[in-house]
């Protein structure tokens, strides 16, 4: 049977907390547990996320690949088949393909490419259009203009 004034906790459960830097005969003095010098020695001390100690880094140690244009437009697509949802006649701009779900903003420039073909005729307003595209949109009837 368990009595509550004979519980205790595991050997080994419990530990003293090192004070440290509380002179040499503690054991603790001294360096107070740091080593010698070096980044993690001093008093806040952290070294920055990829320091390696003064050896070169890694990200500097690998060669460096390609080009990043900085002026590059990105563009979101759309293809004739996905504006076949909406009705006839209707006028087909950037707030139209967001509330429709097809782009994720409607501040996005929209380029129209021509895969599927396109029966209604409807009025796209684009910032781009391929050749393929405008010809199926005009060939039904409908416009494409560049925004």
């Amino acid at each position: 049977m368990i009595r509550l004034d004979a519980l205790k906790p595991p050997q080994g459960a419990r530990k003293k907390r090192k004070r440290i830097g509380r002179g040499d005969a503690s054991g603790h003095g001294g360096t107070s547990t740091r080593g010698h010098k070096g980044v993690k020695a001093r008093s806040g001390g952290k070294a920055s996320a990829g320091y390696e100690g003064g050896q070169m880094p890694l990200q500097r140690r690998l060669p460096k690949r390609g080009f990043k244009n900085p002026f590059r437009k990105e563009f979101e697509i759309i293809n004739l088949r996905d504006l076949a949802r909406f009705p006839a006649g209707a006028v087909v701009n950037g707030e139209a393909l967001h509330t429709a779900g097809l782009i994720k903003r409607d501040q996005s420039k929209v380029k129209v490419l021509g895969e599927g073909t396109l029966t209604q005729a409807l009025t796209v307003r684009a910032h781009n259009f391929s050749l393929a595209a405008k010809s199926k949109i005009e060939a039904a009837g409908g416009k494409a203009e560049v925004i």
